[in-house]
């Protein structure tokens, strides 16, 4: 097993979904590659969507995705707001720009198509793509959306493209702990070292710093951004409302960090700094749900989790200050990792435990790490927070990343910090669950999960309210 970066666990990204919009994205950039000089030869494409991405795909954009990658369009360069704008016209123009290059026929209803009856075998997030080239041949590929933005085939998967042996490989959370008691480090400087396999160290700071700045950019878009949120639900934007009613009547700050000032300005009682931290998560997802570009941290249906902690910590922790952004995004992103490769981060394999669990989980341990945790008891925060998250299900209202999606970021939130706090007053060596140990209950409850609980809207309050499906 090779290591994965931690900045492949928490990257740019682009709502409303990491498994139905970011990786069928990627998938069709992959697509494009395999076309390489054919690509002016193609006369028409049609794409398949199975399972979980044919019975949620509309509702998570993944139709908009895969539109959008087969021009070309890198989603964590272009304008969201022409995201949109694009889809329709093809959808209206029934024409393709294919990779910007070529413009073929493509007839929305004809060459995409949802097959809600098969899955392919390999992933519930299943698509294959066929070229018809002008002299009759044709290219068929199959890719799988395996969650946090991974697209796999069934030989190769896109985490293996910078996955490499590092110095201290931490593949479960055990070694973790071996290796910062035999080094005598902290959880973050044990992922500095392993991340200096990939880039230096000024890099790896450079990066999360970035990270940082998304993450304030997008809270502060998302608490002035009203309106109600594409799909046909009419759910409203609260964040809005929530950031005025704690801020009181002001002006707009020209600058997110001004915005922060104000932030901090507030009366840090536990019922105001409850709120702000349900106001940051709310911000983000209402920025994800609206097809705006997010952390993904791991998915993008959890994106809300470790920037609403990250932001709490930021704006009513004394002292805490960029290094210790960069600690905890470190130490988040390496949590993520195991999760990663021991159990699953896809909603469709495993729930919502998998992803609003694994991001409550790596939130806690970044928060632990920073106030001043000692190894063991950041793995016993991430523990303490998954351990509540278990058999989680999956069951979006419609197809869509909003209810009850939106609002489990703030409780994610919340139960993170309260893992953090049980675990800097506890004693891991009373401990009776480990971190490995709940990883593997976690994996083995997905696999014992009824398929109609994985994101397929399906099972749960996805059939118990009523939606006028149509109009979504």
């Amino acid at each position: 097993m090779q290591s994965i970066s931690i900045f492949e666990m928490i990257k740019i990204g682009i709502g409303p979904s990491s498994s139905h919009t970011m990786g069928p994205w990627r998938a069709s950039e992959m697509f494009l590659a395999e076309l390489k000089e054919d690509i002016e030869k193609v006369v028409c494409i049609y794409v398949h969507l199975y399972g979980s991405l044919a019975k949620t795909g509309v509702g998570h954009g993944t139709d908009i995705a895969i539109l959008l990658g087969l021009t070309g369009a890198d989603f964590t360069k272009i304008d969201t707001k022409k995201v949109l704008p694009v889809f329709n016209e093809i959808r209206k123009d029934r024409m393709l720009y294919l990779n910007g290059k070529h413009y073929i026929p493509f007839v929305y209803e004809e060459h995409l198509i949802f097959d809600f009856e098969h899955s392919l075998p390999y992933h519930p997030n299943g698509m294959t793509f066929i070229a018809i080239l002008e002299d009759g041949n044709q290219l068929e590929r199959s890719y799988y959306s395996v969650g946090g933005g991974f697209v796999a085939t069934e030989y190769s998967n896109t985490v293996n493209l910078h996955a490499i042996t590092t110095p201290y490989p931490c593949h479960k959370a055990a070694s973790i702990s071996e290796y910062c008691a035999d080094l005598k480090l902290r959880v973050s400087d044990l992922v500095y070292l392993n991340e200096q396999a990939w880039r230096q160290k000024d890099e790896i700071d450079g990066d999360a710093l970035k990270i940082w700045h998304e993450i304030k950019e997008c809270i502060y878009r998302g608490v002035y951004t009203e309106g109600i949120l594409p799909g046909g639900l009419d759910v409203k934007r609260r964040a809005p409302d929530m950031n005025q009613k704690l801020l009181g009547h002001h002006v707009k700050p020209k600058t997110s960090d001004a915005w922060i000032d104000l932030v901090k300005s507030c009366q840090p009682t536990f019922n105001n700094i409850n709120k702000w931290v349900s106001c940051f998560a709310l911000a983000v997802n209402e920025e994800n749900a609206a097809f705006g570009r997010i952390i993904t941290a791991p998915t993008n249906g959890a994106s809300g989790v470790l920037p609403a902690v990250l932001m709490y910590s930021w704006c009513f922790i004394p002292g805490f200050d960029e290094e210790q952004v960069i600690r905890f995004i470190l130490t988040a992103g390496e949590i993520g990792t195991i999760f990663k490769k021991n159990a699953t981060i896809s909603a469709a394999m495993g729930g919502c435990q998998a992803e609003i669990g694994v991001s409550s989980a790596m939130s806690a341990a970044g928060l632990t790490e920073c106030l001043g945790g000692n190894p063991d008891q950041v793995l016993m925060a991430a523990e303490i927070a998954m351990e509540h998250h278990l058999g989680m299900t999956c069951d979006p209202v419609a197809g869509l990343v909003q209810i009850p999606c939106i609002e489990r970021n703030s409780m994610g939130a919340i139960k993170a910090i309260t893992a953090s706090n049980i675990a800097l007053d506890g004693d891991p060596s009373y401990a009776r669950v480990t971190l490995d140990d709940v990883i593997k209950t976690m994996w083995e409850t997905a696999q014992d999960m009824n398929s109609k609980y994985k994101e397929t809207s399906e099972g749960g309050l996805a059939v118990q309210i009523p939606v006028n499906l149509a109009a979504c």
